[in-house]
């Protein structure tokens, strides 16, 4: 068990809220910043965070979340940010972690989850001194083909025809296609609507408004394999084997391409873990697949006791 506190930091130009929690320890701890996915995630990512921190603050490793830009006790907006300036707050939580009183700053790493992930990988390239990454249900394509896998999978569990798929997915692409011209929300709005649209994926675009439509634009055409090439520090590579929303065996390949890429820096090693029947926050009825926690806590002990 270890010792919890609500904490305060400056981000990029804004205000960050979140938890810290310290094991009770007689010597420094490394330490991890865990950074959530899509949307307004708060310190808890919906929920997914607290099972993983307890277990890491049980194994001796401090962990500091935080509520995104304009979620929370945080200020801002995620709306209005780059991927760039959510890397800048992650880069930001790192430091303050680290300058924390028994925490070991040289082996305190960063942990993403989904989105997430592409923000800590864009942290790690913009530094030297990030001992170790870990990325967790993070694509490894481009936000608008992951989108179009999940879309896709959503709609066919839902029980849409193929016929509806193949409308649904027209539909998407047309709105991708309005925001990689940076189409404003009218115009991307007429270009969904620009055919019949089955009534199972009018909601996909419903609740979608200028400052959250000017955000996607920003981010579909994000790739993390650059980064991924960029990087000089071991990865940590986790799936669940049954995401329904990140394509988990094309994004194997292309991490494992990257890794093999001629110009990764020979630090930059890769671990893979993919847990068969998980889920996008690697789940398995509802509870952590089986072996993802001790997999977890096991790597970032490695790479910090060396």
């Amino acid at each position: 068990m270890g010792d919890s506190q609500d904490v305060t930091f400056a981000g990029a130009g804004v205000t960050l809220a979140g938890e810290l929690s310290v094991p009770d320890a007689d010597t420094p701890v490394p330490g991890v910043v865990m950074v959530g996915g899509s949307g307004p995630s708060d310190r808890h990512n919906g929920g997914h965070f607290p099972a993983i921190r307890a277990h890491l603050v049980d194994a001796g490793i401090a962990v500091l979340s935080y509520d995104k830009r304009g979620v929370g006790g945080s200020s801002g907006d995620w709306r209005d940010s780059t991927l760039d300036d959510l890397a800048a707050d992650a880069a930001e939580a790192l430091d303050f972690l680290r300058g924390r009183t028994g925490v070991r700053a040289e082996v305190t790493g960063l942990f993403g989850h989904s989105e997430g992930g592409g923000v800590v990988l864009r942290a790690t390239t913009l530094r030297d001194d990030v001992p170790w990454v870990v990325t967790n249900g993070t694509p490894g394509m481009v936000y608008a083909a992951q989108d179009r896998y999940a879309v896709a999978t959503w709609l066919r569990g839902d029980g849409m025809d193929d016929d509806g798929v193949a409308a649904s997915l027209a539909a998407y692409d047309r709105v991708v296609e309005a925001g990689r011209r940076d189409a404003d929300l009218a115009e991307a709005t007429r270009r969904f609507e620009a055919a019949p649209i089955p009534p199972g994926f009018v909601e996909f675009w419903s609740d979608v408004d200028d400052r959250e439509w000017r955000f996607i634009k920003r981010k579909l055409d994000h790739d993390p394999i650059p980064d991924a090439l960029r990087l000089r520090c071991p990865q940590l590579v986790i799936f669940g084997g049954a995401d329904q929303l990140v394509p988990a065996a094309e994004s194997v390949e292309l991490f494992t391409a990257a890794a093999t890429h001629p110009d990764r820096d020979r630090r930059a090693t890769l671990t893979v873990e993919v847990f068969p029947g998980a889920n996008h926050r690697v789940l398995v009825d509802g509870v952590l697949a089986p072996g993802y926690l001790d997999a977890l806590t096991r790597w970032i002990t490695a790479h910090t006791n060396a």
